[in-house]
This record gives C-alpha cells, sequence and structure tokens, in this order.
C-alpha cells in the first residue's frame, strides 16, 4: 500500500513502523472473513481493512474525528487478523500506533463520562493494593450487587485446596503472578505451583513485580505500559542473572505482552538489551510443560476420561502462534478434549472491552457460548483470566484454567475432587453426586 506520511509522524520511532507495516497490506481482504466484529456489524470500518485505511488517512494528516477514534475503539486487538493475513501484515503493532496518534490529535475529547470509566481501569486494575481488597469486598457482596457488575465478580473459590508447601529444588523459574489473577482465581497461580514442584521446579515470585503493562497499553496509555515493563524487568533482573530458567505465564495475555518487552524498549539504551533477555525467558505455561508430558502423566493417580471444550484465548493463539500443546497435554491425561465451531474467533472479553464495550462484547460472548454448547462439555477450559471470568459470567457450566486439571490429577484424591458438577470433596475423598445438568443454551439473536 503506498504511503505518505505526514510531516508530524514522517521519520520518527512510530511513524517509521507504521509505514513499514501499511506497505505490507495489499488491501486483499482476507483479514475481514475471520474478524469478529466485522462479522457482528457488517461495517468495512469495522474489520481491519477498513481499520488500517482510518489510520492511514491520519498519518498522512487527515483529521482524527470521534468517529475514527469509534471504529478503532471496537477493535478487539485479538490479532486473528494476522494468522489470516498472507502477507505478514503485523495489524496489532499498527492499531496500537493508531490509537495514540488518533488520540493525541482528535478533533474532540472523549466525553467525560468515558475519560474517568478508563482512568478508573487503567489505575485501578493494575495495582494489586487497590484491586485485591475491592475484590474481596466484592465476593462477600456478590449476592446483592446488579447482575452486571456481579458477573464481573467470580465466586469465591470453588474447592477447597491444601495448602502448598513445594520443596526446594535444583532447577528453579520465575512467575509472574499477575495484577488480578492472584485476587479473582488465586486457585491458577496455585496448581501452576503445585504442578511445577511435583516436577521438581521451584518457582519463585519476584515481590516488585506487577501489572505485564497490557491493560495500559490497550488503554492508549503507552508511556505507562513501559513504566511497567520497565519496573519488572529491573524487578526480575537479579533473578536472571542468578540463573533462571525461563520466566512462567499462565496469562496468555501477560505472556503475549511479555514476550514484546524487546521490540517495546528496543530504542531505550538502559533495557533494550535486558528487555530482549526476558522476552527470550519468557514461555506460557503450555510451552514449559509439552517435555514433561509423560512424566506428568506417570504422576497423576488415578487419570480417568472427562469431557471439556477448550477455549483457546486470541493472545494464546494470535499473538503468541501456540496451538496444540494444551490440548495435547490434557488428553494424554486421559481428558476428552474438543473444540467448538468458531474457535479460532474471540470470546469478546479483551482485557478490559467487557467493560468499554459492553454490547458487542456480550454477543461475542453468547455466540462464543452456543458454539461450546454443542460440543456438549462437562466444563470448559481456558488459559487466560479474562477469558475464564468473561465466559463463567454467561453460563452455569464451569470455566476452569487448565493447569487446575492438570493440579487436580496430582492430588491424592485423584481427578474427582469438585472441580465437575455433581463431584464435591469430603474429607480428601469425594463422593460422585448425580453428574452435571445439561448447558443452558445462551444464544441471543445478535
Amino acid at each position: 500500500m503506498e504511503t505518505h506520511l505526514a510531516d508530524f509522524i514522517r521519520g520518527t520511532v512510530d511513524g517509521d513502523e507504521a509505514e513499514a507495516i501499511l506497505r505490507r497490506c495489499v488491501h486483499c481482504g482476507f483479514c475481514t472473513a475471520t474478524c469478529p466484529t466485522y462479522q457482528l456489524l457488517g461495517d468495512e470500518l469495522d474489520g481491519p481493512r477498513g481499520r488500517i485505511y482510518l489510520i492511514k488517512e491520519v498519518l498522512e494528516g487527515r483529521p482524527a474525528t470521534a468517529s475514527t477514534r469509534l471504529h478503532l475503539d471496537r477493535c478487539l486487538t485479538c490479532r486473528n487478523c494476522e494468522t489470516t493475513c498472507p502477507s505478514g501484515v503485523q495489524y496489532g503493532r499498527l492499531v496500537d500506533i493508531g490509537r495514540r496518534v488518533v488520540e493525541e490529535r482528535a478533533t474532540e475529547p472523549r466525553p467525560l463520562a468515558d475519560r474517568l470509566r478508563r482512568t478508573a481501569l487503567r489505575e485501578g486494575l493494575t495495582r494489586r493494593w487497590l484491586f485485591d481488597p475491592a475484590m474481596k469486598i466484592g465476593k462477600v457482596v456478590r449476592p446483592i450487587l446488579p447482575e452486571a457488575l456481579a458477573t464481573k465478580v467470580p465466586p469465591k473459590t470453588r474447592a477447597s485446596r491444601e495448602s502448598i508447601r513445594p520443596g526446594r529444588h535444583a532447577r528453579r523459574m520465575l512467575m509472574l503472578e499477575g495484577c488480578v489473577q492472584p485476587a479473582m482465581a488465586p486457585q491458577i497461580n496455585e496448581a501452576t505451583v503445585r504442578v511445577l514442584d511435583a516436577l521438581g521446579i521451584e518457582v519463585e515470585v519476584a515481590a516488585r513485580a506487577g501489572c505485564c503493562g497490557a491493560l495500559r497499553e490497550h488503554l492508549v496509555d503507552h508511556d505507562g505500559a513501559l513504566g511497567n515493563a520497565r519496573r519488572n524487568i529491573d524487578a526480575w533482573w537479579p533473578f536472571v542473572e542468578g540463573g533462571v530458567e525461563s520466566i512462567v505465564m499462565n496469562a496468555s495475555g501477560c505472556g503475549a505482552m511479555v514476550k514484546e518487552y524487546g521490540h517495546l524498549l528496543r530504542n531505550d539504551p538502559a533495557y533494550a538489551d535486558k528487555a530482549a533477555r526476558v522476552g527470550e525467558l519468557t514461555r506460557d505455561l503450555s510451552e514449559i510443560l509439552v517435555p514433561f508430558t509423560e512424566a506428568l502423566v506417570a504422576k497423576m493417580k488415578s487419570p480417568s476420561p472427562r469431557r471439556v471444550t477448550w477455549h483457546p484465548p486470541c493472545t494464546l493463539q494470535h499473538a503468541q502462534q501456540i496451538r496444540g500443546p494444551v490440548e495435547a497435554l490434557l488428553g494424554a491425561a486421559g481428558v476428552d478434549v474438543r473444540l467448538c465451531a468458531e474457535s479460532h474467533l474471540c470470546c469478546g472479553s479483551a482485557g478490559t472491552y467487557s467493560v468499554l464495550q459492553p454490547e458487542l462484547a456480550t454477543a461475542l460472548r453468547d455466540r462464543k457460548l452456543a458454539h461450546i454448547a454443542a460440543t456438549e462439555p462437562q466444563a470448559i477450559v481456558s488459559a487466560n483470566i479474562g477469558c475464564i471470568t468473561h465466559l463463567q459470567s454467561g453460563t452455569a457450566t464451569p470455566v476452569l484454567h487448565w493447569i487446575e486439571l492438570v493440579a487436580d490429577a496430582l492430588t491424592t484424591g485423584g481427578p474427582r475432587t469438585g472441580l465437575f458438577p455433581g463431584e464435591t470433596r469430603q474429607a480428601g475423598r469425594v463422593r460422585k453426586g448425580p453428574g452435571p445438568k445439561p448447558i443452558p443454551d445462551p444464544r441471543r439473536p445478535l
């Protein structure tokens, strides 16, 4: 695509990157076939090709209107279009640049309510000292909250877990706890530690590490996102120098962001090399465990078939291009793993998207759950806290992180310990209930 950048961005870091990406686009339109918002709205400007054209216009000096901003806001940044694109257009990086430029040069400011909501999300979700107590209170008062708010607050942990007393091991890995996951679903980090401990791997956590920066980046706070990245690198660097094998990510959204640190900080002389090294060490939990599949299965007390539907998050299958490891691990453990129709499409969570674009997010969630219901699973499993919470808000079927199933199979009680409907745990033993109820069909007219 031919481009003629305006003076305000020509020759800048963002301008050079955007121009290179734009020139790769041949405007073929393959991306529209896999864009969730285009499928819902049918508007060319709500698909990748149209958004690329809007960004190109602004970078060439045309006004950035409120309409331009709206179409970019509606993008989920799921990056499905990147998987589809035959020309290798890095749309995710382009839309981040486009959003920053549009935010700076918009002909009119955002409405006050929108600005306040975005500030609250940006500042509240990324600080555990604010989010953790708020979530604890939310879980207590959840029964009396309005439905729209209650769906954002997960219930207390489904099943009691034994206290974790991991051993000391020669092999060491570093884990990012995350900013919202410890308060919303602490069992995910607990399960991760338990599984790695069973494999002879010690998990360490850097106390000063915090939010990965993805929330700020997608809320157009680029400088704040870089600040989060630098803080994490500073917190992790002593561990890197101390010889940790990998930096483990059990939230695919965080993994996608941290793997980009090298690119984001490539022009920072104080952090460029460290950021690149951190990105190289970062691994999704499934990547870590694949080589241990046989060892894990051998350690499972009594693996038994269960039927689950795997929802691969966009940040795993499109951003990180990881497909297959989770299905292989669970399948080796005897789990009947299924994929639903349109498994490549986003569920509508997309970080803060479900809060900022609730109608579109709900439509995508219900579409996804309708396809999942057709597979008749006992549970839904995913790999990102946002997807898990968003999907759970629309169904009574349990939505779990896949590592919970693996950890559950390693416990003394065997693989049935209350994670599934009809299974309860009493005094360390399992009592089998009447079995799961059918999943309600969540179809709604789009």
